[in-house]
């Protein structure tokens, strides 16, 4: 019996302007809530009893929307929990350790909503089972290249048990090539060692007398203070993965996404996949088409597009590596590349709007995507484009490199800049 829960990341800020409209584990990536294909992961583990969302979100109604709906295709209860100050990876979860211990659980997993992965949840059971006690926690890991390994999680582990003997978070120099996927495979004696930590932030804060200390002694980050603290001890693990995995932290990389969840399509989806079928739009390689989109027969698709819900595409328009978000209209002979199109956004006839991708180096096996900055240099770096919600592009302009905060009516072409 398992219980679940995926914290929501943050306000989402990098993921502006795109998180304005909807919390960003709600955003579609690969034709779906980003945060659903945590859920479907979830929903497949035998005995896995409820699941729970937490995050620091105001519950809206997309939010109850989803969950309800959710719940119906899943079998399994679903609820939100909302903190009431951001908690930190570690904090969240003490601070609702109730909820998550109240259906008499034996383990649950943590799952950071802002990763894509093949969530290899019942092989971490399998795992625990075989090497460590009934007592001991699973990090899941997989391989970065050496530079990339200093922006994540680094994880040094005993080559027979995978015993995790050294974590450090970000390190300033060369640790492991083994990083931490922001999975997690937990008992409830987790909430023994977070409640160490909660008492020392205590102390030391009890120490300092500073005026607004109580809410930051609840301020727990799982990998710097807990993590770090439990390696060496014969309690943490890593079961490391080779399938696919990618954090979802800035718009280009929810395209980047996008892709490796159409890629899965072929074998856990097919039917999520679009066909070339006569009368129909040219598909190339992996492509979503929402059944309610409208699509002229003329139109090349793919690889890896996502089409939502409601939208029209015209004539000759030509549409790759791209998200278009539900409502959205391409006019006749508009080419897309690149680029997130936003919700209910129109681009007129024959204008291109492109972006750069920003993908890993595809000669790398171990190469992770980048967390670009928008900017370098006082300029900003080629990216995607991003339209936010709402956005007229009007007819035969070039729009590159852009992002275009929603309700904007454009009158000419624009490249690498941000238009507010």
């Amino acid at each position: 019996r398992s219980a679940r829960l995926t914290p929501f990341c943050s306000a989402g800020t990098r993921f502006r302007p795109l998180s304005f409209e909807v919390p960003k584990p709600l955003f579609p990536v690969a034709g779906v809530p980003m945060v659903q294909h945590h859920i479907e992961a979830c929903a497949k583990v035998p005995g896995m009893k409820e699941i729970l969302l937490m995050g620091f979100y105001q519950p809206n109604e997309a939010l109850s929307r989803f969950l309800v709906s959710a719940q119906q295709e899943f079998k399994v209860p679903i609820r939100y929990l909302q903190e009431y100050a951001a908690l930190g990876t570690g904090g969240g979860i003490y601070h609702f350790r109730d909820q998550i211990l109240s259906g008499g659980a034996e383990a649950f997993f943590v799952l950071n909503a802002d990763v894509c992965s093949e969530f290899p949840l019942q092989e971490m059971l399998e795992f625990r089972q075989q090497h460590g006690d009934v007592h001991s926690f699973v990090i899941l890991g997989t391989t970065a290249n050496r530079t990339q390994a200093l922006n994540y999680g680094c994880i040094v582990a005993n080559a027979d048990t995978q015993e995790v003997q050294h974590y450090v978070e970000k390190p300033s120099t060369f640790v492991s090539e083994i990083i931490n996927c922001g999975i997690y495979l937990f008992t409830p004696a987790i909430f023994q060692h977070i409640g160490e930590v909660f008492q020392r932030n205590q102390q030391e804060l009890a120490l300092e007398e500073s005026s607004n200390g109580w809410q930051r002694a609840e301020v727990i980050r799982l990998e710097q203070d807990v993590f770090t603290a439990l390696a060496g001890s014969g309690k943490l693990y890593v079961y490391k993965t080779d399938g696919f995995w990618s954090q979802i932290k800035s718009a280009g990389s929810a395209i980047y996404a996008s892709r490796l969840y159409l890629n899965q399509y072929s074998k856990s989806h097919p039917e999520r996949l679009a066909q070339n079928k006569p009368g129909g739009p040219v598909i190339r390689g992996n492509v979503y088409i929402h059944p309610t989109a409208s699509i002229d027969s003329t139109a090349v698709l793919g690889p890896n597009v996502s089409i939502g819900e409601g939208v029209t595409v015209g004539a000759g328009v030509r549409v790759r590596e791209s998200i278009v978000l539900h409502g959205a209209s391409l006019h006749d002979h508009t080419c897309v590349l690149n680029t997130i199109v936003g919700w209910d956004s129109t681009i007129g006839r024959w204008a291109r709007v492109e972006g750069t991708p920003s993908d890993p180096n595809p000669n790398d096996p171990y190469a992770k995507i980048d967390s670009e900055t928008l900017f370098r240099d006082g300029r900003l770096t080629p990216s995607i484009t991003i339209l936010g919600c709402s956005v007229t592009i009007p007819a035969e302009v070039v729009i590159l490199n852009s992002i275009v905060l929603p309700h904007k009516e454009l009158s000419r072409s624009y490249k690498n800049q941000i238009i507010l």
